[in-house]
């Protein structure tokens, strides 16, 4: 008989009946190996005795592995598990052995990520300068709330907890469709654009339409790096173009054209990323002749679009698109609050009908209430009036970093005071390790990138955007202080 005063362990002080908790120990059993089909199991007496069970529970556990097909009674001869189950190989239990060392017999499959770092966790409350968040503490979540809750409890609300329009909620993209006209000039209806879960999807959802594998996509020398990995995933291969204080070269990109049949040309013309420089009126029109000539997409991804200090922002390229050359991409959340997923890709109708498609094989739609919700700050003047606030709040943020970046960094980092956006670009002296002051810190009780997300094949800078927008001065002035004393 094998041992079952130590094979089967039971908690008595969990909310699974005990019979449940057996049964599925006898289950556990067979299915390792352990009861072959036709075994005999120990009698409710003895098992009873064994384990320090009431028979009767026993009798429950056996009759629950019957009615499920693991186990048959013999008349006058007991109970055994069940004859016509496959006989399956005894799994071997080695607890000496590490987890990396556990040999592999599942199925074969393909991991393309091994090389990709996890993404950071900023849930924590860790004193932080990351790459350019907004401040969630500034963000109205009550008014949100309310408007979700009040739109849940109205009667016509249980109708956004059914299926609904896979493209998004039709009140949301209406609202967008008023605000991004009058922000920023951008006139299309509501068939024009596609809710997504943030500009990351959008970003995907055009790729994967695009590009096939071997195609060329035109990048930045400096880009985002999780674009360049949805670009590489669809096979595409990646022409890497100079960005300068100007923006993309596109007298470059010119040139690569005459050699190469390019599919599409990714750009951040507001804000580069990491760099934060602005593309110029000149290459930008540029940019829209060539689209139009050679017949590319032009990805314009517009990230941060409502953060700008001194002057009146540059018009999206999509806004003067008269070639639909155009698929902007922008985000509500990344200005509003990171994990609320709300963002949007406006191209022309058949294009964002084919995106939609698509984005239903791996996501059905987007959270109706939550779109609802949104709508409703757009359309009350909520969204408007937490941008104006913000806007102010960040602009004296920005002013304080980089003064006191000028007064007591001055030596080591080199960075200019960015237009827009929530993050300032600095360059580290060469001999400061990012890596190694990303540790130091740490230990201090601060947070910061160790560099390697801004580096690709022909890009490698010491440097870091240093967000200040999720700081406040006193946060600010410390967490620069913890910087400079580890330096």
């Amino acid at each position: 008989m094998l041992p079952y005063k130590s094979l089967i362990q039971l908690n008595r002080d969990s909310d699974v009946s005990l019979y449940v908790q057996l049964c599925n120990s006898f289950i556990s059993l067979i299915t390792d190996g352990t009861l072959q089909p036709k075994d005999v199991l120990p009698s409710t007496r003895i098992l009873s005795e064994l384990i320090g069970l009431n028979r009767n529970t026993v009798k429950l556990a056996y009759e629950e592995l019957i009615s499920q097909g693991w186990a048959e009674s013999v008349e006058r001869k007991g109970i055994f598990v069940f004859s016509k189950l496959p006989v399956l190989e005894k799994v071997h239990k080695d607890l000496s052995m590490k987890s990396s060392e556990i040999p592999e017999k599942s199925f074969l499959w393909t991991n393309p990520f091994l090389d990709r770092k996890g993404s950071d966790n900023f849930q924590q409350s860790v004193l932080t300068i990351d790459d350019g968040f907004p401040d969630v503490r500034l963000t109205p979540i009550d008014l949100l709330m309310r408007e979700y809750r009040s739109i849940s409890k109205k009667f016509y609300g249980k109708n956004f907890l059914k299926y609904g329009y896979p493209n998004g909620s039709e009140h949301l993209r209406v609202a967008l469709c008023r605000y991004l006209a009058t922000t920023r000039g951008l006139a299309v209806d509501p068939q024009n654009l596609l809710i997504t879960k943030g500009s990351q999807m959008g970003i995907y959802l055009s790729t994967q339409l695009l590009l096939k594998p071997s195609d060329y996509i035109a990048v930045g020398t400096s880009n985002y790096h999780s674009a360049d990995e949805i670009f590489r995933y669809s096979g595409a291969h990646l022409l890497r173009i100079p960005v300068d204080e100007y923006g993309m070269d596109i007298d470059f990109l010119e040139v690569v054209l005459k050699h190469k049949t390019i599919k599409a040309v990714y750009i951040i013309p507001h804000h580069h990323f990491p760099t934060t420089v602005t593309m110029s009126m000149e290459r930008r029109l540029k940019l829209m002749k060539l689209a139009k000539e050679y017949r590319f997409a032009i990805i314009e991804d517009d990230y941060d679009f409502d953060f700008h200090y001194n002057n009146k922002p540059y018009i999206p390229l999509a806004s003067i698109d008269h070639n639909r050359n155009v698929i902007y991409i922008g985000s509500v959340t990344k200005t509003f609050a990171p994990a609320l997923r709300i963002g949007f890709m406006i191209a022309d109708p058949s294009f964002i009908e084919a995106a939609s498609s698509l984005r239903q094989l791996i996501d059905k739609q987007g959270d109706s209430l939550l779109e609802e919700a949104f709508s409703s700050l757009f359309n009350n003047g909520e969204m408007e009036r937490h941008f104006r606030k913000s806007l102010k709040i960040y602009r004296q943020r920005r002013d304080l970093f980089c003064e006191i970046l000028k007064t007591d960094f001055n030596d080591i980092i080199t960075f200019k005071i960015p237009e827009g956006g929530l993050a300032i670009w600095s360059i580290f002296d060469k001999s400061i390790s990012l890596s190694d002051l990303s540790q130091k810190v740490a230990k201090k009780g601060l947070k910061i990138a160790d560099g390697s997300f801004y580096n690709n094949e022909v890009f490698s800078p010491n440097g870091l955007r240093l967000g200040f927008a999720s700081l406040t001065p006193q946060e600010i002035e410390q967490s620069l202080e913890i910087l400079r004393k580890n330096i």
